[in-house]
């Protein structure tokens, strides 16, 4: 095959997400494996994943809130370093104090051990948030379950169907459009068939007090 100029196929090189630094003092796992909560802003996981395109490799990080499954931060960047995951956590912490749902104390954020997500500026601004870190335990796969499925509906409703993918614009233009149909019209089976924003705005409607009945003298 050499001779004739002919070569086998080769595999793509695998892209490494999760790359911890034990020299890192991490937070202990807050949740352990139990991704249930009882209100908006109690739990949020996170996670980022990579989309190939012709140009170079995109990185998506995401921050949703285990709660109503809505994903309440996002961003994507050619650079995985933890600007990538910063990102993420500003729009959530935006986009919460923009609807009047300040996210802060007892608030915990659950992330894998990834070097990002445990590096001083990430854990500093969490801190500043008065927010909790829970860091998954190294090697348990079903340290951050809930974002693992997240990530893999976003593979199978957008990345995979709509690719080949051009670049960085490409895949944020569609995960922005993606987002808001994810929060805004998917049916979710683990909150009544509902979108995850409706299913916020009933819990906050029905913490709303009722008007006191009229007295009749």
């Amino acid at each position: 095959m050499r001779d004739l100029s002919l070569q086998g196929a080769r595999r793509g090189k695998k892209i490494r997400t999760t790359i911890r630094d034990d020299g890192q003092e991490r937070a202990g796992d807050l949740l352990r494996h139990d991704f249930t909560a009882s209100r908006p802003n109690e739990r949020w996981v996170a996670d980022f994943t990579y989309v190939a395109t012709w140009s170079r490799i995109v990185y998506v990080a995401f921050v949703v809130d285990v709660f109503s499954r809505a994903i309440v931060g996002w961003s994507a960047s050619t650079s995985k370093r933890a600007k990538l995951v910063l990102d993420a956590l500003g729009m959530a912490l935006w986009c919460r104090d923009r609807a009047s749902t300040p996210a802060g104390p007892g608030l915990v954020h659950h992330s894998d051990a990834g070097s990002r997500y445990t590096s001083f500026a990430f854990i500093a601004q969490l801190l500043e948030a008065g927010i909790d870190a829970s860091i998954g335990t190294v090697g348990d796969a079903l340290d951050n379950a809930l974002m693992e499925s997240q990530i893999g509906l976003y593979k199978t409703e957008l990345i995979k169907p709509r690719k080949p993918w051009h670049g960085l614009a490409d895949v944020e233009l569609a995960t922005a459009e993606w987002v808001d149909w994810f929060n805004n019209q998917r049916l979710h089976t683990a909150i009544g068939y509902i979108p995850p924003h409706q299913y916020e705005t009933n819990y906050y409607a029905q913490l709303q007090p009722q008007p006191a009945a009229g007295v009749n003298i």
